[in-house]
């Protein structure tokens, strides 16, 4: 899969989401957030991951950057970040070592992190709009490896942090149209254990099912059609951004 070039195109619809809304429009699936706020956000992010690129696995955190509060200045701020961006993963081979928060420190982690950071940020700003947003706005394919991102990145990133799991029982989800099944085994206290299964006739305490790209708004908390069956506390349970 492109990562890279899903960054550039994801980024490119925010961007046209953002200017089409305003800067002051309220984001609906950040409610403390103007599109401004989701702007310098997104540009932050795009400086920071382009400087975790060019650090070294046993250096320091990078340290986070703090983009311009004017509209003008925050955009032309985030459209050279992001080409910066681009170009050092265009240039850096996958398998060099990089700094990062999770799992191998390779410069690849930051295609596929910042890929699908722009592809959820890019529905923020689609929801600012106010119009309806289509019901499959990102690739199954793309969609699905962002539901598995969710489920071994970024929540055992959130355990890191000092949330914690309450919740026992066993979670399935299943992306119909991609064809993948995760199975998730909850223990309060611990990190969650997730597995690939073929379908989703399995034994389960919860299921959420739908689209990938439904899943995937789901499991990032955004407005999604997925259904929920079974205990849906398990669901809550789940750790996320």
């Amino acid at each position: 899969m492109d990562f890279v070039a899903q960054i550039e195109s994801q980024a490119s619809s925010m961007r046209s989401a953002a200017l089409k809304a305003g800067p002051d429009a309220p984001v609906p699936s950040c409610p403390e957030w103007t599109v401004l706020d989701l702007v310098r956000h997104q540009a932050e992010v795009h400086t920071w991951a382009g400087q975790a690129l060019v650090t070294a696995p046993d250096e320091r955190r990078p340290k986070w950057p703090h983009a311009p509060e004017g509209w003008d200045e925050a955009l032309t701020w985030w459209e050279n970040a992001l080409s910066v961006l681009l170009d050092r993963l265009r240039s850096t081979p996958g398998d060099r070592p990089a700094w990062t928060f999770h799992g191998p420190s390779r410069a690849d982690f930051w295609a596929r992190r910042q890929a699908h950071e722009t592809s959820i940020h890019r529905l923020d700003a689609e929801l600012a709009t106010g119009l309806d947003v289509p019901v499959l706005l990102f690739d199954s394919e793309f969609a699905a490896d962002g539901v598995d991102e969710m489920l071994t990145v970024m929540v055992p990133r959130q355990l890191v942090l000092g949330r914690e799991i309450t919740a026992t029982g066993r979670l399935v989800v299943h992306a119909a149209d991609a064809g993948r099944t995760w199975e998730v085994f909850l223990a309060a206290g611990e990190q969650p254990v997730v597995t690939g299964v073929l379908d989703s006739a399995v034994d389960a305490d919860v299921t959420l099912a739908g689209t990938a790209d439904a899943l995937y708004r789901a499991l990032w908390g955004r407005p999604s059609h997925a259904i929920v069956t079974g205990d849906e506390s398990l669901l809550a349970a789940l750790p996320r951004p």
